[in-house]
């Protein structure tokens, strides 16, 4: 039985993927190329994958090649995801925010790999949720994604019926969302608060404001060790000196970063810079 798609082509595309995300496919991670890459050529009108794969190696660098490496980076993702992570949000980080910040009524949120948006928008409906006082507060929360597609997704605000019923308590999704036909719609003024734009973490930054909290999570396992630290040291470089950073609940910055303490909150764990 022929290969739907050779050693050779596996091979290219990994090393796209490298070269301009800097996220490596380890070797059992390669069904993605696979099962991503094989949608992908069809909607993009070619043949084969081999075909795609081909034309790509004979042209230069442009959008296709992004598109491609869009489609490889696309992590899963749901509204509150790891749930331990939000209860500490809501137990414990949130709180101690208000108390540091009452003066000057500000809140700045940083979530670097926004996806489609759920999860942006799970920080946010904590915020307006459980914490009603905040409503009158300066919050920015800005949310990027090294795919142009999902940033549209998450400006766009609008999930599938199974979306919704991942996470989504029914009074929340009644409360923030309206149906639209079998998808919901965020509400106007909930999708508002939230800034959208593309980023690459591996790239160059945009100028970001001191950040109180920020949510790096279930992406940094797929960089390489030096890239790791450059973002270690560049969060480093904008988190407030009581913020936090959120990571994935697999991820963590030991043996990376020595400059982070882990601090445990309701059975998960957060860090912060060590003090001097």
């Amino acid at each position: 039985m022929v290969p739907e798609i050779s050693f050779e082509d596996v091979a290219y595309i990994r090393n796209l993927v490298r070269v301009q995300a800097a996220m490596v496919l380890e070797e059992e991670k390669i069904y993605l190329v696979q099962s991503r890459l094989g949608p992908f050529a069809k909607q993009e009108g070619f043949g084969s994958m081999s075909d795609l794969v081909s034309h790509l190696r004979q042209t230069t660098y442009g959008p296709l090649h992004k598109r491609v490496v869009e489609a490889m980076t696309i992590n899963e993702t749901s509204f509150f995801r790891d749930l331990l992570t939000f209860q500490a949000l809501k137990n414990r980080l949130l709180p101690e925010m208000i108390q540091t910040n009452r003066d000057t009524k500000r809140v700045h949120i940083w979530c670097g790999a926004s996806s489609s948006g759920q999860e942006p928008y799970s920080i946010l409906l904590t915020i307006l949720h459980h914490f009603p006082e905040l409503t009158s507060w300066h919050i920015r929360l800005i949310a990027t994604d090294f795919s142009q597609e999902m940033v549209r997704r998450g400006q766009e605000g609008r999930y599938g019926p199974f979306e919704v019923r991942r996470g989504l308590s029914p009074p929340m999704l009644n409360a923030y969302f309206a149906r639209q036909g079998m998808e919901w719609q965020i509400r106007d003024d909930v999708r508002d608060r939230i800034e959208f734009f593309e980023m690459n973490l591996a790239g160059l930054w945009p100028v970001l404001p001191r950040m109180d909290l920020v949510f790096i999570r279930n992406v940094m396992m797929y960089f390489d060790m030096e890239t790791r630290m450059n973002i270690f040291r560049r969060i480093r470089g904008i988190l407030a000196p009581h913020g936090y950073l959120i990571l994935g609940a697999t991820e963590t910055t030991l043996a990376v970063d020595d400059h982070f303490e882990r601090v445990p909150v309701n059975g998960t764990s957060v860090y912060r810079v060590k003090k001097d």
